[in-house]
């Protein structure tokens, strides 16, 4: 708290004003990444595409039309998805806090 004086206190005429110090209100860029739904989907997608990768196989004679170069391949994609819709959010948006 900051002591400051009046005009009426420099005269003697009353005690100083106390004036309380407010925090100053802050924002960081956006919300950390473990916070939003945009990298629980994006966990969820992968491991969807690796299972998905993994039980569809070669069985019953015939060819394995989702291999693991695919698979990869769209893993590949999902992360560059999930990049660049965390580089939009931080483009945009911002997080108040208290200082």
């Amino acid at each position: 708290m900051a002591i400051t004086e009046t005009g009426a206190q420099r005269a003697g005429d009353t005690l100083p004003t106390v004036q309380a110090h407010r925090p100053q209100r802050v924002s960081t860029e956006t919300k950390s990444s473990f916070k939003t739904t945009e990298l629980v989907v994006y966990v969820l997608s992968v491991i969807g595409v690796l299972i998905a990768s993994k039980v569809i196989g070669t069985d019953d004679g015939v060819a394995d039309y989702f291999r693991a170069d695919r698979a990869w391949l769209y893993v590949t994609l999902l992360t560059i998805g999930y990049l660049v819709s965390r580089g939009l959010a931080k483009s945009g948006s911002r997080e108040p806090y208290d200082r």
